[in-house]
């Protein structure tokens, strides 16, 4: 479970809840069966006109997503085991790292390592990896377009609500007290449109999209390593090539890792 997606959702209902109370607003107010239906079942209309069905079945995968715990593969512990393959191919050649493929789960690295071994040329390699990198792109950024939609949407749909909550209160100008109610309660559908829209769609559109950032960010660093290995660099060279994709922080730890290697095992990147 993703703890940051939980959390900030439980502030959120929190941050609005107490300021309502704190207001003077009791809690109740939010339950009103006709600002709801206009802003959830509105919002998935526009949602639906908006995009195909092959799109929209796809909405379950992505909540797992966020709210699904990132077990991202470790850039600097990808980065040693490049630099490991890359001392392996120079010292007993290509073919010895056949045995690697089986020793990982990731369809995209054991693709990559196949294409390889294999014989294709470094082109070849890179054209087919990043045309891979693409497609999952593409296929992310069609998912957070329906978050981002039903964002700028409910907004707009809760002021569609109270208007026509406003059109019921004038109905009723005879009673002020009546007229009050009616009042308050057209601008819960606006309350609601602003709430879903930007504590939650939006949010959730960013979410998708700093995931895919990282994922694309890992997938980036193993065509590179690939490349390095099939152009026959050495683990030092691989190692300070892939280290351009760490922030500073990743890029400290990462020599500290490679300077207790060298330690160990003398020689290891000549």
């Amino acid at each position: 479970m993703d703890k940051a997606s939980v959390i900030g959702i439980i502030l959120g209902i929190i941050a609005i809840g107490l300021g309502m109370v704190l207001k003077g607003v009791g809690i109740v107010a939010l339950l009103n069966p006709a600002a709801i239906l206009i802003i959830l079942l509105g919002t998935v209309a526009t949602v639906l006109i908006s995009f195909p069905m092959r799109t929209i079945k796809k909405i379950p995968h992505l909540f797992k997503v966020i709210f699904k715990e990132e077990t991202s593969i470790d850039m600097n512990r990808l980065i040693e085991m490049f630099s490991e393959m890359a001392d392996q191919t120079r010292k007993e050649g290509l073919l010895s790292l056949e045995k690697e493929i089986a020793k990982h789960d990731d369809p995209f690295l054991k693709s990559g390592l196949q294409l390889m071994l294999d014989g294709q040329s470094p082109e070849f390699i890179r054209d087919v990896m990043l045309e891979k990198i693409s497609a999952m792109e593409k296929r992310h950024r069609e998912g957070a377009a329906v978050f981002s939609q039903a964002g700028t949407y409910a907004p707009t749909l809760g002021v569609l609500g109270a208007v026509v909550g406003l059109i019921a209160a004038l109905k009723n100008m005879e009673d002020m007290v009546v007229l009050g109610e009616a009042i308050s309660a057209a601008f819960v559908a606006t309350l609601l449109g602003i709430f879903t829209g930007y504590v939650l769609w939006h949010p959730f559109a960013n979410k998708l999209k700093e995931k895919t950032e990282r994922e694309v960010q890992i997938k980036e660093i193993m065509v590179e390593g690939i490349l390095s290995i099939t152009n026959g660099n050495s683990s030092r060279v691989v190692r300070e090539k892939l280290s351009t994709y760490l922030s500073e922080d990743e890029m400290i730890d990462n020599r500290e890792a490679f300077n207790e290697t060298e330690k160990q095992e003398p020689g290891l990147s000549s």
